[in-house]
């Protein structure tokens, strides 16, 4: 299971759960994210996350 944290927030993007509020679907990873994509949370685009294999 792959989890993406916004360094700027603490929010949680994972494939397992999508993004309702913006119509991502479950199962799309975050590699395959539209680039216009950002946090639902705070607005910080994909290059404020990053891969954590721990959670």
């Amino acid at each position: 299971m792959e989890k993406w944290i916004c360094i700027l927030c603490g929010h949680i993007y994972s494939h397992d759960e999508g993004d309702e509020i913006q119509d991502i679907d479950i199962g799309i990873k975050f590699e395959d994210l539209p680039r216009h994509w950002v946090c639902p949370l705070c607005g910080g685009n994909k290059d404020y996350f990053f891969k954590d294999e721990l959670i």
